[in-house]
């Protein structure tokens, strides 16, 4: 689909490939930082890729839209700034926490507003 928004091909394909009925892709992002391979966003769900198991293995989540408690901007310098200065999110799903690092703060708005809007 031409209004995909992506960083990476290779990710964008692997996120298409397990697409459910009816699902449509509307952004993939590359993270960076430890642990996280992509984030994904459909109109359905949350897909993170989390390279963080031990023994080289990694796991493909799914989380629902209903399922996320809050979205956070997070970053390690004051709010002095802009709103969004920082390029890393946070997203609560019960008592996890899922950090996402993006590739600039522009990638992160975008991410946390699109989460914010299809969680409500």
């Amino acid at each position: 689909m031409a209004d995909e928004i992506y960083d990476n091909k290779g990710q964008l394909e692997q996120v298409r490939s397990g697409l459910l009925e009816g699902e449509t892709v509307i952004a993939v992002y590359d993270a960076i930082g430890v642990g996280t391979g992509f984030i994904g966003l459909t109109n359905r769900r949350i897909i993170i890729q989390d390279k963080s198991f031990v023994g080289k293995k990694f796991a493909i989540t799914s989380i629902p839209y209903g399922k996320v408690s809050s979205v956070s901007v997070v970053s390690n310098k004051s709010w002095a700034g802009q709103f969004f200065s920082s390029g890393e999110i946070a997203i609560t799903v019960g008592q996890h926490v899922y950090e996402v690092e993006f590739r600039g703060s522009d990638k992160a708005q975008h991410a946390h507003n699109l989460i914010l809007s299809l969680a409500s």
